[in-house]
């Protein structure tokens, strides 16, 4: 029985990392191919904004949000799917990744209203979808920087790089209200960090991957919760030379 219950194990948590691999691979794929952002021949954002293209940017942000927190949010998934087999629980760590899904996926809608405010003000290059204006770059630049020195960024990221404390903490809830408790945390932690892609382009896939490596090293790293100390006066020190040669 025990020998049984070791292979069942083993099982679901190849299952579930397979699961977690493709699903990112599904998401950068995406990305890769233009995340849909042509309609009728013609790229989407140089259309007017309607309910289509609206929509459609969401996804896009959407999506890009499962292709650069996945990695660093994989451990917890299987760890939390552990927790939840040893527990009883149904489904596994599926309801638990929607959940943490369901809180970026509410950044994104928030992201893709930014976006419209901003190519509708002239901030931001509707080809590009990034910053037209250095004064933004800058103060995206620098306001990512500070930032990352706030007790709340450091309150939420010593959270994500401690997960099985929120667990146990939090085990009585049901599997979707701990993922999306988690992605709060989450996006509370990354939120000013992932604004920094209107700075290098929304699609500039070279500004997305560095992201989510320092993303993925701020949580998983020995000395993750170090990074953001030299990260930030590297921002704001970028950003301070784009104001000055305004």
């Amino acid at each position: 029985m025990e020998a049984r219950a070791v292979g069942l194990f083993r099982h679901s948590r190849t299952v579930t990392i397979v699961a977690l691999i493709v699903l990112a691979l599904l998401a950068w794929g995406w990305l890769l191919a233009g995340a849909g952002m042509h309609r009728s021949g013609e790229p989407m954002a140089a259309m007017s904004w309607d309910s289509a293209h609206f929509g459609l940017t969401w996804s896009m942000w959407a999506v890009m949000m499962v292709a650069m927190m996945l990695p660093s949010a994989s451990p917890i998934v299987l760890l939390y799917g552990h927790a939840a087999r040893r527990q009883g629980r149904s489904g596994g760590a599926a309801p638990f990744l929607i959940g943490y899904l369901t809180a970026w996926g509410l950044f994104s809608l928030l992201a893709t209203g930014l976006q419209f405010g901003l190519q509708q003000s002239g901030l931001v290059d509707a080809m590009t979808m990034g910053a037209s204006s250095r004064s933004l770059t800058a103060g995206l630049l620098i306001a990512a920087g500070f930032y990352q020195l706030t007790p709340p960024k450091q309150a939420c990221l010593a959270h994500c790089r401690n997960p099985a404390e929120f667990i146990a903490r939090h085990h009585r809830a049901s599997p979707l209200t701990i993922g999306l408790l988690h992605g709060s945390w989450c996006v509370g932690c990354c939120w000013a960090l992932m604004l920094l892609l209107f700075a290098g382009g929304v699609m500039n896939l070279v500004w997305v991957a560095a992201l989510t490596l320092l993303v993925a090293a701020e949580k998983l790293l020995p000395f993750g919760h170090r990074l953001p100390r030299f990260t930030a006066p590297l921002l704001i020190g970028c950003g301070a030379i784009l104001l000055v040669r305004l």
